[in-house]
Formats: C-alpha cells, structure tokens, sequence
C-alpha cells in the first residue's frame, strides 16, 4: 500500500487564489482568543475538577493551559500554510498519508460530535437550575438525568441536540453581533462570580489542597482541557492577521495566559465559598468518580443533611452564589450559561460535519453523505445523522464523561498535528510559512508529550474509547474507504470553495 498523500502543493494554490485581507493585529487576537475559549468548561465542568482534585484543580488549569499553549503554536504553523477545511486531517493528508489522516479524521468524531453531547448535558442542568431558581419548578429526575444519576433519559439534552441539529440542517447561523452580545455576557457574569467570591475566601477551604495527590491534579487537568477547547480560533486567523509571525503567539499565549488567570481566580471563588471544593468521598471514605452511579447515590445521601457540594451540582456557579446569598446573581450566572450554551453546541455540530463532509468529498466515506439540500443549501443527511447521535450521547451519559471522551480525540489529533508540524520541516523546510512555529523543536515534542501526559491521566474507559474508536474506524477504512478514496484512484481534486470555510477543528467563531 502507497502511502496515498494528497498533494499540498495543489492545496496551496489553491488557497493562494483567495488571499485573505490582512486586518488583524495582537489585540484583535487576544481578544478572539478569549471570547473563543471562555465558557463551556469553565461553566460545566468546575464540579468534576473538584471531585477528582479538590482545591488543587488550581494547579490542572495551569497544566491544562500549558499542554495549549504549546498545542496552538504547532496548530498555528499548519493553519497558515493550509488554510482550508478539514483541519487536522486534511494536514495528515497532505504530509503522513491518507490511512493516518482518516485515523485523525475519524478521532475527530470523538472531539466534536461527543462534546457537542457534552454539552448538551451541561445545558441541560442549567436549564433545570433556571426553572428551579426563578419559577420554584422542580422537574422529575427520571427525565432530566440518565440511568447514572438514577434517572431514565435527560430529556432537556435530548431536546437541545435535536432543536441545534434542525436549525444547522436549514441553514440558519448565528450574527457576529448575537455571538459578541454573549460573550459579553459570559465574561460579565464570571468577573461578576470573581468580583464577589475573591474578597470574602475562606482560607481554611484550601486545606487539604490535593486530598487525592497528584494523580488527582493531573485527572482534573486531563478532563478540564475540555475547558480551553476554543483556543485554535486564534491560530485559525493567521492568514488574516498583520505580522502574523509576531502577532499569532502574541494572541495565543496572551488569550490562554488571561483565561488560565480567570480560570484559576473563579476556581479560587469556588474553594473558598461556604461549599468549599473537597470531593465527595464514599461512606467508607472511599474515591467515587465523577458520573458515577455511587458518586450520584452519595449526593443524594449528603445533600439531605447539608448544602449540595459542589462536586455534586449540575451548575456549580450559579449553586456557589446560591450559597454565598446571592440568590439572584446565581440565577443569573446560570442565565448566562443558559443562553450561551446552545450556540456551543450548534458550532461543535457544525465542525463535525463540515470533518465527515470533506471526508466524504475525498471517497473515504459513502459520497451520499455529502450531499447538499436544493432548498436548504446545507449537507442535511451528514448533519442529521450526526444530530441523532450526539442527541442520543446526551440523553443517557453524564457530563464529565462525554468530557473526558472529547478529549481524548482533540488530544490525539493535537499530537499528529505536532508530528506533522516536525515532518514538514525536515521534508520540505523552504515551504512558504506565514507563521512559524518558534523552537519548533523544542516547543513539538512538548506538544507530543502534553498531549500523552492528558492522555494517561483520563479515567480508564475514556483511554480505552480511543483504540477502540480507532480499530472500527481501520475496520470501516479498509472495508469501504482504501477502495472509494479519490486519491487511491487516482482523482485528486482540490476545491476552491474550501478557502472559504472555516479552518478546524474549532469553528472560529468567539463562542465556546
């Protein structure tokens, strides 16, 4: 078997045929950075970080952020000299070959259409917070949580994924100006949790600071990077951007050194609050895992004699603010997230399909799934299928787990895209870099190794979801793709409507 690489050169012209205006200066990077990556996890996901590490969950968004930073720079490079849909695999494509790229592409199934049902939960259980907080409703739980919390389905999510999926299939998109309305709102309500939650810590929380050691730091780490997905909407833009060479790392340590800032601050708020951050611990004092059948049955347990713990709410923020007295900002904290979190979703959905679109386009998947609605204008079929899965995800696992399963994609296609990054080098060093990776030699292997270290720290089953993902995806490719592939058969086709797309694996729009 060839090693089937579809030609960058082809790619590139291409791309140079549509020149992108360049407008965009550190500032205008920094800020885009920050409106990308603030919200989903930071939202959603405090309550796990506190279960698996207690108050040094501190510590995991450092790390976190680092394993990004050292990611985006790898990713940047890539982007400027590639600046076409497809993302990560579409640059395995053009620099390790078509079986490597369809490996990435089918673990990009893991980043998007599994943390799209991410956070479908996590919207979910603001939702129910809303209409418990402002109208006094309390829903059943076999309808707002599945079997792992005692529930029958999440039905909240199930509805959320569905309505997201119809609106992508019709075509309707978001204004630039909706998207900048919430992310001020979004930022807003965390310096609003920071502004009153700082002043008043109660130092004693910090103690224990790692009550499960360092294996805890790192699994909260493993699973909050979830919470800095969104970063890469900085290096996206590097085609766009004056002196991207000074301006894109400018942009992109800048963003995540900020929200690592924010982050650790709202996490500080969180542990010194009156709940504090200890993670809930067994009858026996034993560990209970987040999303667990156990850890859900203990909450129950605890919450009948005391307040909610943290690592028990299903919207940490607005619950901490509850507690500190603050019944209406917490309300409207969970507004926020009520209101921010569905666009998340749609652009997490739409990322998915435009992956299976491109991937269809090449031959590796049946061509009917890139099909365009006459009316619609949208590849409908790709977007439903896609809808009904990340529905069915959301509806009956937690949050925390589809979390950790994401993440195990994104992780695994950040490290080919730093593989990449070294290969090109070395094979074609006078290649046009509009951006390029600083120390690359050092800054790659850092990537390779963050992203290996993320990896190992994810609870077994999220570890054991990649392989596994992986091996039906080799069984499928071989089945059905090594024949169909237009670029085994010879057919290399190159599309200039692709220059106009948005680069993956997030879509840049500020709104994750």
């Amino acid at each position: 078997m060839n090693l089937r690489v579809k030609p960058l050169d082809a790619i590139l012209a291409t791309a140079e045929k549509k020149a992108l205006h360049r407008s965009l200066g550190a500032f205008q990077l920094t800020m885009l950075g920050i409106g990308a990556i603030i919200g989903t996890g930071i939202f959603v996901l405090t309550a796990e970080a506190a279960q698996k590490a207690g108050p040094g969950m501190i510590l995991s968004f450092v790390i976190a952020g680092f394993v990004c930073a050292v990611a985006a720079l790898c990713y940047s490079e890539l982007s400027s000299m590639v600046p076409v849909s497809g993302s990560a695999y579409t640059y395995t494509y053009a620099v390790m070959g078509e079986l490597l790229a369809w490996m990435v592409g089918w673990a990009l199934v893991l980043e998007y259409a599994v943390a799209a049902s991410a956070v479908s939960v996590g919207w979910s259980g603001y939702f129910v917070g809303q209409i418990r907080g402002w109208f006094g409703i309390e829903l059943p739980l076999t309808l707002i949580a599945g079997p792992y919390a005692g529930g029958v389905i999440n039905l909240p999510a199930l509805i959320i994924a569905l309505l997201v999926t119809w609106l992508l299939m019709i075509g309707t998109t978001e204004s630039a100006r909706v998207n900048a309305v919430l992310v001020c709102i979004k930022v807003a309500a965390l310096t609003a949790f920071v502004v009153l939650a700082i002043p008043v810590m109660n130092m004693d929380n910090f103690h224990p600071f790692t009550p499960l050691g360092q294996t805890g730091v790192y699994g909260a780490a493993a699973s909050i990077f979830f919470a800095y997905v969104g970063f890469d909407a900085v290096s996206t833009a590097a085609e766009e951007t004056k002196n991207p060479q000074r301006n894109v790392p400018i942009g992109l340590i800048g963003s995540l050194a900020i929200c690592t800032v924010f982050y650790m601050l709202v996490a500080a708020g969180v542990i010194g609050s009156p709940l504090g951050a200890q993670p809930v611990m067994g009858a026996a004092g034993e560990i209970l895992s987040p999303g667990s059948v156990e850890l859900a049955a203990r909450c129950t347990v605890v919450a009948a004699s005391m307040a909610e713990p943290v690592a028990c709410s299903k919207e940490a923020l607005a619950h901490v603010m509850r507690s500190m007295g603050h019944p209406n900002l917490g309300n409207l904290i969970g507004l926020a997230a009520f209101l921010a979190l569905p666009s998340v979703i749609l652009m997490m959905l739409f990322g998915q399909t435009r992956i299976f679109f491109v991937m269809a386009r090449d031959g590796l998947l049946p061509e009917k799934l890139a099909s365009i609605h006459p009316r619609w204008k949208t590849p409908h079929i790709v977007t439903a299928i896609t809808g009904v899965a990340v529905a069915l995800f959301a509806a009956f696992l937690p949050v925390g787990k589809l979390a950790d399963i994401s993440n195990s994609g994104t992780l695994f296609a950040f490290f080919m895209v730093a593989i990449a990054v070294m290969i090109l080098r070395r094979t074609d060093p006078a290649r046009r870099r509009p951006f390029r990776t600083p120390v690359v030699w050092l800054v790659g292997p850092l990537a390779m190794v963050g992203c290996i270290g993320l990896y190992i720290s994810l609870p077994r089953d999220a570890m054991l979801v990649l392989p596994l993902w992986g091996g039906v995806g080799l069984l499928f490719y071989f089945l059905y793709g090594y024949r169909k592939s237009h670029v085994g058969r010879g057919h290399v086709e190159v599309h200039e409507e692709d220059v106009d797309a948005p680069p993956q694996p997030v879509p840049p729009v500020p709104e994750l």
